[in-house]
């Protein structure tokens, strides 16, 4: 039995061994396998990541960003032209701070309250503390001004009173000293809480960074550095010191100045010289990601020309972090072109400044003027209210002020556009200025309930007898209509698109709009459409669309592409220039003219005799525009035109004037058009224009 069960033991033994070899066996060819798989997914899946992961190791690779190209404004001297430049790329300092080398982060602080803050926070205590004052002031002016009791003598004499009774309590002993004492406790409160924000950032032990203030320019930072500096020994001045790449120096020695816990480094930020002048034109470089990029205007629309193409640096690192010089690859960045605009410096400055005047005058929520040389379509000047800083896009309420009001925004255009219903009727032949028809104040639109009246319909009623001349020069939307009608409403329609209203004009500028004639686009025209569009009511346009169907007029009929960019400077010196470009024949030349001649009537006899210079030939019409609102028009809130054409012998230039919602004045003769003929006279001594007469 011994035997037996030892040779049992024996097979049994060999047939496990058996097992066990091809268990190795199948363990071993899945390994393999599994080698096999990692090798492919090494070498082919995963080549591209794991070269890159050895070249970090072993490369340097740094991009290096193209010079963004710049933006100029044209501007004449004694009959030579200049350059200015309205964008440029400048080095601004970053200044950061390191907390953890900061002995004293209180005195620190304090230093920087007294030098970023001390002065400014004093100057808007006092105007917090002074302003309840003043309120009550103008409340008892504002009483007697309601008070209807009062003559109007009567009540300029109580306002003289009011206001010296006024000075003499705000100026007495006993007020100046509560407003000191006023002023004083709530500067200490503030001056605390200023100081406490920046030991959150100071007072951080071990803190190795903390970023403290972005695009200083070195006149701040030579101040800074110069007050961080002072002490009771010694006071030090900007003057005393100069910046060489990222150190301070000592002028006089050349010694290195440095402050504790204080650092900055160079960074190259888009710069606009001259902010006020042309943000909406220029627009701003923002923010996308990590990188840069143009937004709006300008800087949007050329994007590409102006950012140029990155160049890069790419070596090898050696062991110890040592660098390879001789395997070095160098690729030049190269530079944006630049852009040289047909925006005349001299007139654009004289024109803000006279909008801006205008619009806080009559407290408008906003304004703008556009100047176009009538023969080549060049904007001449493009300005509006409010505008923002490019430096500091960020510091702005409400974002859509970025858009460009001349080129974005859509209004009802009122009776500036019977001038073009007027032009349309005569290129047919169907009017002339001495055409008649008999005005009743009122006139009936087949399909439609209501009559449709002229403005002065409630004062003056009929007109009777009138010929076109005198549409336009009393602004009769009864007039506008019966011209209307005799070309019919789809040929009337056919003509504002070949006006070019409803589409785009193609300026070099973003977020361009293309306005809204599309009730007047359809199959069928409907005669209401036709007749409200003829005195300047359901259509949009853009106030650039309204200068340029002026534009027709004044250049023989031909209508022309506005640009804003004359020429384009490649980074090899070589120049693109802009050449006028004719879009199309819209009317006759002569057309054109006795358009141009009855707007001079308007100017000379008319509602715009405000808008008169001695010795020159001026045509223009006025407009005063309802604002569409939920379930109709919005009552007292209106937009003032006045688009006019000097002189109109030898067009020069075309000006449009607008004004949103002013106040305390009802009609755009007494708005816009004073400031349309300060602007006209500019132009025409700036350009030495002969008088006519």
């Amino acid at each position: 039995m011994w035997r037996d069960y030892n040779k049992k033991t024996k097979k049994e033994k060999f047939v496990a061994s058996n097992n066990r070899l091809r268990i190795a066996g199948t363990v071993i060819f899945l390994l393999f396998i599994f080698l096999i798989i990692r090798l492919f997914s090494l070498q082919v899946l995963n080549h591209d990541l794991y070269v890159g992961l050895a070249q970090s190791q072993h490369q340097i690779y740094n991009q290096l960003q193209a010079d963004r190209g710049k933006i100029y404004l044209r501007e004449s001297f004694s009959g030579q032209e200049n350059l200015f430049l309205a964008a440029t790329n400048k080095d601004f300092a970053f200044i950061y701070v390191v907390p953890k080398d900061i002995s004293d982060p209180e005195k620190l602080a304090l230093k920087f309250y007294q030098f970023f803050d001390k002065e400014e926070l004093k100057k808007q205590v006092e105007k917090e503390i002074v302003l309840p004052y003043r309120e009550r002031l103008n409340n008892r002016l504002s009483l007697v001004d309601k008070n209807e009791e009062l003559s109007e003598e009567e009540k300029q004499e109580r306002k003289i009173e009011l206001t010296k009774q006024f000075e003499i309590e705000f100026l007495s002993t006993e007020a100046l000293e509560l407003r000191e004492l006023q002023i004083e406790n709530k500067i200490s409160q503030r001056k605390q809480e200023i100081i406490d924000d920046y030991l959150l950032i100071l007072d951080k032990p071990g803190d190795p960074y903390e970023p403290f203030m972005y695009k200083v320019e070195d006149e701040l930072l030579l101040s800074l550095y110069a007050f961080l500096l002072s002490d009771e020994d010694r006071v030090w001045t900007s003057d005393e010191l100069e910046r060489r790449l990222e150190r301070v120096y000592e002028k006089e020695t050349g010694r290195l100045v440095s402050i504790e816990g204080v650092a900055f480094h160079m960074n190259t930020h888009r710069f606009y010289p001259e902010p006020s002048l042309a943000s909406h034109l220029l627009g701003f470089l923002g923010i996308d990601g990590h990188d840069y990029v143009g937004r709006y205007g300008l800087e949007e629309f050329f994007e590409t020309e102006l950012s140029g193409i990155p160049g890069h640096l790419q070596t090898e690192r050696g062991s110890g972090s040592t660098i390879i010089v001789n395997n070095r690859k160098y690729v030049a960045p190269e530079a944006g072109s630049d852009l040289v605009l047909t925006i005349n410096r001299t007139i654009q400055h004289y024109v803000c400044e006279k909008l801006k005047g205008t619009v806080n005058r009559y407290q408008a929520e906003g304004g703008s003027v556009l100047i176009v040389e009538p023969k080549t379509g060049a904007i001449i000047s493009m300005c509006s209210e409010p505008g923002f800083d490019p430096n500091n896009y960020r510091n702005v309420d409400d974002i859509s002020v970025y858009n460009n009001p001349v080129i974005s925004y859509q209004f009802e255009p009122g009776s500036t556009f019977k001038t073009i219903t007027m032009a349309i009727a005569l290129d047919q032949e169907k009017i002339s200025p001495e055409t008649t028809f008999y005005d009743k104040g009122t006139i009936s639109i087949s399909g439609w309930p209501r009559p449709i009246r002229n403005s002065d319909y409630e004062t003056h009623g009929g007109h009777g007898t009138v010929d076109m001349k005198t549409v336009l020069n009393k602004s009769l939307n009864t007039g506008a209509i019966f011209a209307m009608l005799q070309t019919g409403p789809e040929v009337f329609a056919q003509y504002l698109q070949k006006f070019g209203l409803g589409e785009r004009t193609g300026i070099e500028l973003g977020t361009e709009s293309s306005g809204n004639i599309a009730n007047l686009t359809g199959r069928r025209i409907k005669e209401i459409d036709a007749a409200t569009a003829s005195y300047g009511q359901g259509i949009a346009l853009t106030p650039l669309q309204l200068v340029m169907t002026y534009q027709v007029l004044a250049n023989n009929g031909t209508l022309m592409k506005p640009y804003i960019v004359s020429e384009v400077i490649k980074p090899d010196g070589s120049v693109q220039k802009t050449s006028p470009q004719s879009v199309r024949q819209v009317i006759s030349n002569r057309a054109a003219n006795t358009s141009l001649a009855m707007l001079v009537n308007v100017v000379e006899d008319g509602h715009a005799t405000g808008a008169q210079i001695p010795g020159y030939y001026i045509g223009g019409k006025t407009g005063t525009a309802q604002i569409p609102g939920p379930g109709g028009y919005l009552a007292n809130e209106h937009i003032h035109v006045f688009t006019g054409v000097a002189p109109v012998d030898d067009p020069a230039f075309i000006i449009l004037v607008k004004l949103d919602k002013p106040k305390g004045v009802r009609f755009a003769v007494t708005s816009t058009v004073p400031l349309w003929r300060d602007i006209a006279e500019y132009l025409l001594n700036y350009y030495q224009i002969p008088k006519s007469y």
